[in-house]
């Protein structure tokens, strides 16, 4: 751990407008700032008690089933898995079951990660294509308080940044139960006036499944990187492709008769391949007075993805196996100007962004299948989808102890649909204004408080914007809002009164126009009714000294629809409680370590909560021993204590041989998998 000079002590030298956060919002003097090395979290850092930054020091420390789960170092966020890992894994936050990403924001290297008008839902949040080493920080937030965040973003975001450079080279190689084997070679070398960096990812698991998952993935990165933190400049190309079979949810009553293992399918072709190719670059330009950032990308990827969720209801002799399928050419940009001055003296901020996206989707189709053998069309659809945001943000520094900041976005979109089925062609365009305001006051006795509201959207499936005629039954259906509007606010504090410990406290409530919610029958998401949801969240992290940190995050959430219905007013899948406690050890000798346990408690999954989950808790654990200079070992478990839990669980009517041909109401879950171990061993030049 580092002290820094005061920021007090950097005012005396340049005035408060020649530096700022990353957004480029200027930060309050404060006493002492601590540069903590897994965190970027004190006081004065942030315009939100439920925002921060996550470092690669910890990422590099904790270890992690499956790429998505990066997203868990955002605390309060859960994130499970209810098919095969080669597909996007599910999430929760703030009282959301987000499904696969729908209302949280997620962007690598400036690129938006969420994909609009998915063959399987709507945000569909894929991180595979990730190599984790190469992540150098995650900053977060929560809640629609922020100008520059737009689609998606109202129970908040996570932007993931590539490392500019790597201390080391390394190669390591991991390998572990269930045929489990993972290589990778990263690191940076001096090219021009600039960095190379790079990456590259082989990956293969069968996993716990009575049918061997086979997921193999293959990745590449090349970074080039120029400049320093002021003046920046880089390209990035990404390449990914993955194939497995699916290990989808299965019904409780089938595992409970012995029909299948816990760890069995019904349908065991379930599976798919992805691939996914991208170009971005970005460009950071910064003077006393002005910022400059801005963000370009175009992304190329495709999607056939097998499910069969309700197993014989709709086809009791073949099945009801399903396949949906895209290819997508996306392409976008982002610019931020911020101009810093004084106004009568006070210390101003003012920034104009512009946003950009365009997808196209050629073909967009759910067709039935028989052993992943296509035997009917359900829906083929072309979609042009296009957006624009342009946003405006204010921030002024009243008084040593008091900062607004004052935001106003607005964002067009305009959906084109050419569908199979003519009446649910068309073309619709819709627009939202979202205005924005925050209020930091202190430190004082190193403690600070925030005020927050924000109005936000999520943007709806293009084809539900022109929809007429259900694509299974043809029969008569309203189109969905295009833009479903949200609206948030929440207080609370930070401090780091006590020596070592950066603790957040935030009161938060949000509105939904309009709640998403899993269809059992199609296995995908459909519009429902609006929402509340209202919680707590405690935050904290204690450094007990330089080799051991502390983690603890709890949160509590309520959640309930706004419009009455007789069915019930519970949201299905809304998440209450949610606990992770961390401890990491580094550096006592050639000794490593981390502990990692999360919980996430019981759930509604019908609108009259007749109907819960149970709860969850899981455990990983890693020891880490330094060989020499060169090589190092480490050793990960995973469900350390072997807890038989769902990652998942579900209530739908679904049919097996010999049943009713109405179906029956059941459970149906994804099991966690079982205790595993992972052994690396890894190389540095």
């Amino acid at each position: 751990m580092i002290r820094s000079k005061s920021i007090a002590t950097l005012a005396a030298l340049w005035p408060l407008a020649s530096y700022a956060t990353e957004d480029g919002a200027p930060v309050a003097a404060v006493d002492t700032v601590e540069v903590r090395g897994h965190y970027d979290n004190g006081v004065g850092t942030s315009g939100a008690a439920s925002q921060g930054s996550v470092t690669a020091a910890l990422i590099a420390n904790r270890p992690a089933l499956r790429p998505g789960e990066l997203l868990e170092f955002v605390p309060g966020v859960i994130v499970t898995q209810h098919s095969g890992d080669g597909k996007a894994n599910q999430y929760f936050l703030r009282g959301f079951n987000l499904d696969h990403g729908t209302d949280f924001a997620t962007f690598v290297d400036g690129m938006p990660v969420n994909m609009r008008t998915h063959a399987h839902g709507q945000g569909y949040t894929d991180l595979n294509f990730l190599i984790p080493e190469l992540v150098d920080r995650i900053n977060y937030k929560k809640g629609p308080y922020y100008a520059d965040e737009g689609d998606f973003a109202s129970a908040g975001a996570a932007h993931m940044g590539l490392a500019n450079k790597l201390k080391e080279n390394t190669a390591s190689v991991s390998i572990g139960e269930h045929k489990y084997i993972r290589s990778v070679l990263t690191g940076s070398t001096p090219l021009g006036a600039g960095n190379l960096v790079y990456g590259a990812e082989l990956g293969h698991n069968n996993g716990p499944w009575t049918n061997p998952e086979a997921f193999h993935k293959s990745i590449g990165v090349l970074r080039y990187t120029q400049g320093g933190s002021d003046n920046q400049f880089s390209v990035t190309g990404m390449a990914y492709k993955g194939a497995w079979y699916a290990s989808n949810q299965i019904p409780l009553r089938a595992v409970q008769s012995g029909e299948i293992d816990p760890y069995g399918a019904i349908d065991p072709t379930d599976g798919g391949r992805t691939s996914r190719y991208s170009l971005s670059a970005s460009l950071r330009q910064r003077t006393s007075e002005t910022l400059l950032q801005a963000n370009a990308y175009v992304v190329q990827s495709s999607l056939d993805l097998y499910n069969n969720f309700t197993y014989f209801l709709d086809d009791p002799v073949d099945g009801d196996q399903s396949r949906q399928t895209e290819k997508r050419r996306m392409a976008g940009f982002d610019v931020g100007q911020t101009w810093f001055s004084q106004w009568g003296g006070l210390d101003v901020s003012n920034k104009i962004g512009v946003q950009g996206r365009y997808d196209y989707l050629s073909p967009l189709a759910l067709y039935k299948t028989v052993h992943q053998q296509i035997t009917g069309t359900i829906t083929e659809s072309k979609v042009k989808q296009a957006s624009a945001g342009v946003y405006l943000e204010n921030t002024v520094q009243w008084l040593p102890w008091m900062r607004t900041t004052a935001g106003l976005r607005y964002d067009r979109y305009r959906f084109d649909v050419d569908s199979n089925i003519a009446e649910n062609s068309g073309k619709v365009s819709a627009g939202t204004t979202s205005p924005k305001i925050s209020m930091v006051l202190g430190p004082w006795a190193k403690t600070e408080f925030f005020v927050n509201f924000g109005e936000g959207f999520h943007s709806n499936d293009a084809r539900g914007t022109t929809v007429h005629l259900t694509p299974r039954e043809l029969e008569p259906v309203d189109p969905v809002t295009p833009l479903v509007k949200t609206r948030g606010a929440e207080v609370g504090a930070r401090t780091e009164l006590i020596a070592g410990l950066q603790s957040s406290m935030a009161l938060w409530k949000l509105r939904s126009a309009s709640e998403l919610v899993f269809s059992g029958d199609a296995g995908d998401t459909s519009a429902s009714r609006g929402s509340y949801r209202s919680g707590v969240e405690w935050n904290n992290h204690y450094i007990a000294n330089q080799w051991l940190l502390f983690d603890l995050d709890l949160a509590y959430s309520r959640s309930h629809y706004t419009e009455h219905d007789e069915a019930g007013d519970h949201i299905p899948g809304a998440i209450g409680k949610v606990a992770s406690f961390g401890a990491t050890v580094v550096d006592v000798g050639p000794w490593s370590g981390a502990f990692q346990m999360r919980y996430f408690g019981p759930r509604p999954l019908i609108e009259d909560d007749s109907k819960r989950s149970a709860t969850t808790a899981i455990a990983y654990a890693r020891v880490g021993y330094k060989i020499d200079r060169r090589w190092s070992l480490a050793l990960d478990v995973f469900n350390l204590f072997d807890r038989k839990v769902s990652d998942v669980d579900y209530y739908y009517a679904s049919r097996l041989p010999g049943e009713p041909a109405e179906g029956v109401d059941d459970f149906h879950y994804h099991p966690a998998e079982s205790r595993s171990f992972r052994l690396t061993l890894k190389a540095t030049f």
